[in-house]
């Protein structure tokens, strides 16, 4: 059934007239014009050429003899060409009604003959069917094509709901893999925790006393400290993706000196590093005394040293961790240098994203892979850029660039 908008009788009809008569033509033109027709009138088969390579024509009504080329040779052109092959010929004639007149007009592709004078009832009735026809095809087609646009959006939506479902079974391995690691990493700690206290505990009950002098006690505090100290940091990590998530990261941008920042992160973290086997050494470009001024958000940018320096050490293999301080091209620029086992082209955008790490074919790796995706989004919510140089085998080299002065900082607390 065909729908509303492409009922047949809403499709314009062309009809195109040829005769070298103009009386024939207005004649002709006052039988067959009516509702949702157009009537064009051509006084030569040139000019009906011209016509037909301007418009469709639902038919042509094409008068045999006529000076120059005669109506025979004009429907010998239009079947050849593309474009009016299919135009349904009727021809009119004012000779006897010979045999082989009729014959040549079907042979040359005419599906009528009309004689002189017309029969006035035959005209119109002719003239009819062929205009529903056209119309009836045309309607025909626009239906087709809604069908066809149908079946393309159909396609369209069949492949945007496979991408869905696709990144849907990705958001869920990714949620069980992100709990997975999760478990086992705040499972470390917290065994750790657990069998301390339960050897403390054995000691308590039998009275020895002497595992919990002053020199030991210390050393039992800095360990629980230790352990703590990993699962505040893996729960810090947890929530600040989630506030990324949400666009809820604060960043509270105050005049700040990043050679004191990175002094104070490099000192805080020398127990660490030498836990790692490690050894951290800043330099502050050009001289210890420079001062990198800036307006940041000092607690974030010491986040993002933190988690270069964590990292570092990590996968850096051990040995010296170089932590550099300049001012370059208006920028300040913090980087982090380990001469570990480097990274490889190919995972150099990868590490950047949540949940991942290094595939450096060590053994795994404490933490959720979320340092470094929290490292970039706070430099970029600086305006600055995070980005690493390294080759296998040679180490590894991360380069903040901050601008002096972030993006709207100037309109206070940002999130």
């Amino acid at each position: 059934m065909l729908s509303t908008a492409t009922m047949p009788h809403e499709v314009l009809s062309k009809l195109l007239l040829v005769d070298d008569l103009p009386e024939n033509l207005f004649a002709l033109e006052a039988l067959v014009r009516g509702e949702g027709r157009q009537v064009f009138q051509a006084g030569s088969a040139e000019q009906a050429l011209g016509l037909l390579l301007e418009h469709e024509f639902a038919l042509a009504l094409i008068d045999v003899q006529m000076p120059g080329m005669n109506g025979f040779e004009l429907a010998e052109m239009m079947r050849g060409t593309e474009r009016t092959r299919h135009i349904p010929l009727i021809f009119v004639s004012a000779a006897g009604r010979e045999m082989n007149y009729a014959f040549k007009g079907y042979e040359s592709g005419a599906v009528d003959f009309l004689q002189k004078p017309l029969d006035t009832h035959a005209v119109r009735s002719k003239v009819n069917v062929f205009v529903d026809l056209y119309r009836h095809r045309k309607a025909l087609d626009r239906e087709m094509q809604a069908l066809a646009a149908a079946h393309r959006q159909q396609e369209e939506l069949v492949q945007e709901l496979r991408c869905a479902q696709a990144e849907l079974e990705r958001a869920v391995r990714m949620r069980d893999d992100f709990m997975s690691m999760v478990s086992h990493e705040l499972r470390t700690p917290l065994h750790t925790l657990y069998l301390e206290a339960q050897v403390r505990k054995l000691h308590l009950d039998r009275g020895n006393l002497a595992t919990f002098a002053p020199d030991r006690l210390a050393a039992m505090v800095a360990r629980d400290q230790h352990q703590i100290r990993n699962m505040v940091r893996l729960i810090d990590d947890m929530l600040d993706v989630t506030r990324l998530r949400r666009g809820a990261l604060s960043i509270q941008p105050k005049p700040a000196d990043l050679a004191d920042l990175a002094r104070r992160v490099v000192d805080g973290m020398a127990q660490q590093a030498e836990a790692a086997n490690a050894f951290i050494r800043l330099h502050v470009l050009p001289s210890e005394d420079t001062r990198v001024e800036g307006v940041w958000d000092a607690f974030r940018i010491e986040q993002v040293l933190t988690n270069l320096l964590t990292n570092a050490m990590r996968y850096g293999g051990g040995g010296q961790i170089e932590v550099s301080v300049a001012l370059r091209d208006g920028m300040a620029e913090l980087s982090v240098r380990d001469h570990g086992p480097g990274i490889a082209p190919e995972d150099q955008e990868r590490i950047f994203e949540q949940f991942e790490r290094s595939a450096d074919g060590r053994q795994h790796a404490a933490g959720l892979g979320l340092g470094l995706y929290i490292t970039r989004e706070i430099v970029r919510r600086h305006g600055g850029d995070v980005m690493v140089e390294s080759a296998l085998g040679e180490g590894a080299l991360f380069r903040v660039r901050l601008p002096r002065v972030p993006p709207e900082a100037e309109g206070g607390p940002r999130s």
